[in-house]
């Protein structure tokens, strides 16, 4: 019975060896046209009250709202100059409250392809006779509203611009809780070029990690930074909550 067991244990360890583990699935990824939330000292949809130089997004569904002082709905924003920032999502809007345009299946304008907003498509092209699920006749084609830090700190945006929104929940890669607002650079050094920033409860995907210079921050001090995308470093010292990941 025992030689038996032995044998069984053998060869489940072979045939583990030979499945290859999934890859993360990708996040999905558009570009759209971001507005200036501002509004400082009102209340977001999640009950937060908007801070002097704040860092959130708002996004058109309720679909894609976090908990307050949560992260579990976060994007990664980038603008034209390369830089990124990791933001939760706290606020609904900007034009409609149902339009989940990063859905396969969305809530309303299922009409519309995946990816395009419905402001967009009344803009540009008169969708709904140019006017949103309010009747308002849509003056921008705005998908996505920025708090006045992610706006000027974190992508340093100087008026309403398109951006690459990456809705990171849509996938599977593993993640970190960013726990302080933190600088994301080049390379794994403090002495780096700064790249973007990672905002306060952001849940930020950890592509791989790599040994780097010691750096401090809310979990203490450590030499492990982890690759959050392709030339965007964070230090583990930043992240908590973070699981084992590959080397980059």
């Amino acid at each position: 019975m025992t030689r038996r067991l032995l044998v069984i244990i053998v060869v489940l360890l072979a045939v583990a060896q030979v499945i290859p583990a999934q890859a993360a699935t990708a996040a999905s990824l558009h570009r759209v046209y971001a507005t200036r939330e501002g509004l400082v000292g009102g209340t977001t949809a999640n009950g937060h009250v908007i801070k002097d130089r704040d860092h959130f997004v708002a996004l058109p569904s309720r679909r894609g709202l976090a908990g307050r002082d949560s992260g579990d709905r976060t994007v990664r924003v980038c603008a034209n100059n390369g830089r990124c920032e990791w933001a939760p999502v706290w606020d609904v809007g900007p034009w409609n409250v149902k339009d989940d345009y990063w859905n396969d299946s969305r809530e309303m304008w299922t009409d519309l392809p995946v990816g395009k907003p419905q402001a967009q498509a009344a803009f540009e092209d008169g969708h709904n006779g140019g006017k949103d699920q309010f009747g308002r006749k849509v003056g921008n084609p705005a998908a996505i509203d920025l708090a006045d830090g992610t706006f000027w700190d974190g992508l340093r945006l100087t008026t309403n611009s398109w951006v690459t929104v990456q809705f990171l929940w849509t996938g599977s890669a593993p993640h970190g809780t960013v726990r302080a607002l933190s600088v994301v650079r080049n390379a794994p050094r403090d002495s780096a070029t700064e790249v973007g920033l990672a905002a306060p409860y952001a849940r930020v995907p950890l592509a791989c990690s790599v040994d780097g210079e010691s750096a401090t921050g809310t979990e203490g001090t450590s030499t492990t930074w982890y690759r959050l995308s392709t030339g965007k470093y964070l230090g583990a010292a930043h992240i908590a909550g973070a699981p084992a990941v590959d080397a980059c």
